[in-house]
């Protein structure tokens, strides 16, 4: 939550800064600012609460001093309303020191406590300002004083006294040409350039300038300069970073023509799932050398798969948890993050935690991992974001290459996801010797048809899903069933709309109806239910149709997701959407589709903004 940006190099501070906050809004819009030292040294700032536009406005009305030095900060909010005095960067008594902040300080009440007692006095609610601006002045031993000297020395003496999750950047008007970072438990990438250096939440920030990038660790502070770049641990020891290439342009991250980045990522989707398939086959069969870091004996021995999420990534967890036992044989559970490390799991050497996260940063997953470390378990991590923290503690990880997904609401990340995790079901039962080999290579075959047969469901089916969405604008409240593998999709259709209409949405397996949740039929209920193939022997299709049966019987008005040429569903569907004809496993692949399009389309009909829904951030870096 909450996006950061630093710069120092040129006279070019805000084009940075601005172009960065917009690649970054997604991680929080609640308000924006910026802090540059302009070219006669004198240090501005202009914060405004609300979208980043709102701030852009202010700016063109009253134009701001642009400089070499400067820092950026969109918000999600915490402690404190969404107001212009909330806003960041925050300033020092004297003005002389601006400061932004992403996470939570969990000690700042105690800290500000203790500020208050040398009477200090402060400028806003937020827990950046209680528990940060005040040490800079004085308060604390090591405030940025003379004796301290500098900036880094000030900053490193200061977080020693901070508990908790937190990203900080300062920039003083008495140093220009310097911005100080320093990270615990929340995302810092460092962009390098030619003669100017930059700072990000993630490489987004700066990807328009720089794809040279290095991804600091935990508990590190960052000293950029124009021509220098320097990284100490909290104790003021050196350490040694790794750069890496950012693997996708500035253009990747633009609309370019598309109505909304939702529209544009659903339309990913294909691509999603070929370019996570791209490289890891050969000869039919799944080759994973991100999983050399572990190793086959190891894989070969365990006992258990757990695999951790929260929200669309536990969905995708869930049709893993089908595939994985299915192909390797293997018993696998699928626990939210949030809830994992509080029960004290069992873990052993012979367990594996597959973490799933887009951004790689999400607090709730990264902690659930160090957990799983720390209990002596292999952990192997599903993310689409390179340098991310959570790759970087695993033991393994395995990348989607989705690209970036600007809209706060995942879509083509959980296909890819899902891909990924199905690519790593193959990948052990060929370690485990649970599939021959044919029947991997009809497994894979299967994955591979999907690209194409995604894009069909987009060609045939957006037309008609915009209808839908239409004449349901005034719809309260949405139902989803599915069964086995339409569960979980059942469930990603309902959180979406949840995420992007604002009305209530809940997913159920079909099979619990008798069991409580029919009683909410009633005439006039909108239900989508994921329909199987009937071309399965297993398939639980018939019960899916007579669950369809049921809830028509009283009243319910039912859209269905079915594969084409079914026609047992017909006569009991008021809609029928036809998706092509797959493997039960691959089903859900295809499935999702029209429930991400729907979503997008109603919340669109609704006048509603599906790329920054209210409340919500992308990347969720605090407990």
């Amino acid at each position: 939550m909450c996006g950061i940006v630093g710069y120092v190099g040129d006279n070019k501070s805000l084009e940075v800064l601005l172009g960065g906050l917009k690649r970054l809004e997604y991680r929080g819009y609640d308000s924006a600012g910026v802090a540059i030292i302009d070219v006669d040294g004198h240090l501005g700032i202009r914060k405004r609460a609300g979208k980043l536009q709102v701030l852009i406005d202010d700016l063109e009305d009253r134009p701001l001093g642009n400089g070499a030095t400067g820092i950026g900060h969109t918000r999600w909010a915490t402690h404190g309303g969404p107001t212009d005095r909330n806003a960041h960067p925050h300033l020092s008594a004297d003005g002389k020191l601006a400061l932004i902040h992403n996470g939570i300080i969990e000690n700042f009440a105690e800290l500000k406590a203790e500020l208050l007692a040398q009477g200090a006095e402060f400028h806003s609610e937020t827990a950046a300002q209680l528990a940060f601006l005040q040490p800079f002045e004085g308060g604390f031993t090591g405030g940025l004083n003379l004796a301290v000297g500098d900036l880094t020395e000030a900053l490193r003496r200061t977080v020693a006294r901070l508990h908790g999750a937190f990203t900080l950047l300062v920039i003083h008007e008495d140093q220009p040409g310097v911005v100080v970072g320093a990270r615990r438990n929340s995302p810092l990438v460092i962009g390098l350039g030619d003669g100017e250096n930059f700072l990000g939440s993630d490489v987004a920030a700066f990807v328009e300038f720089t794809r040279r990038a290095v991804a600091i660790g935990q508990d590190q502070i960052v000293t950029i300069r124009p021509d220098s770049v320097a990284v100490i641990d909290f104790d003021g020891n050196p350490v040694e970073t790794e750069e890496f290439d950012v693997a996708w342009d500035a253009s990747a991250s633009e609309k370019g023509g598309w109505s909304s980045f939702m529209a544009k990522e659903i339309s990913e989707e294909p691509d999603a799932v070929a370019n996570t398939i791209l490289g890891r086959v050969a000869d039919g069969l799944v080759k994973l050398q991100e999983l050399d870091p572990i190793g086959d004996a190891v894989l070969a021995d365990l006992d258990r798969i757990v695999i951790i999420g929260c929200g669309t990534a536990s969905y995708a967890g869930m049709l893993g948890k089908y595939a994985v036992e299915k192909w390797a044989r293997i018993p696998v559970d699928v626990e939210l993050s949030h809830e994992f490390r509080y029960r004290d799991p069992i873990l052993t050497a012979k367990t594996l935690v597959i973490s799933i996260s887009q951004s790689g940063e999400t607090m709730d997953t990264l902690v659930a991992v160090q957990h799983a470390i720390a209990a002596g378990a292999q952990v192997l991590s599903v993310c689409n974001t390179q340098g991310a923290t959570i790759a970087r503690e695993s033991h393994a990880v395995v990348y989607t290459h989705a690209g970036p997904e600007v809209a706060v609401a995942s879509t083509k990340a959980f296909v890819a996801q899902v891909t990924a995790l199905y690519l790593i079901g193959l990948h052990l039962a060929a370690v485990r010797g649970t599939l021959t080999h044919d029947a991997i290579r009809a497994n894979v075959v299967e994955l591979q048809a999907i690209p194409d047969k995604i894009a069909e469901v987009l060609r045939v089916s957006q037309g008609e899903i915009t209808q839908l969405a239409q004449w349901m604008t005034d719809t309260q409240s949405v139902l989803f069933l599915g069964r086995n593998v339409g569960y979980p999709v059942a469930l990603e259709g309902a959180l979406k709309l949840k995420e992007l209409a604002y009305i209530h949405a809940e997913g159920f397996a079909a099979g619990e109806l008798k069991h409580g949740p029919i009683a909410l039929i009633e005439p006039g209920q909108v239900v989508i239910v994921v329909v199987p193939s009937p071309r399965d022997p297993n398939s639980l299709h018939p019960k899916v149709v007579s669950n369809i049966q049921e809830i028509r019987a009283r009243g319910a008005r039912v859209i269905a997701i079915a594969e084409k040429g079914d026609a047992a569903v017909l006569p009991f569907a008021d809609e029928v959407i036809p998706i092509p004809l797959a493997g039960s496993l691959f089903e859900p692949l295809l499935a999702v589709v029209p429930l991400h399009i729907f979503s997008m389309e109603l919340a669109a009909a609704k006048g509603l903004d599906v790329d920054q829904p209210r409340n919500l951030a992308k990347s969720v870096t605090v407990e």
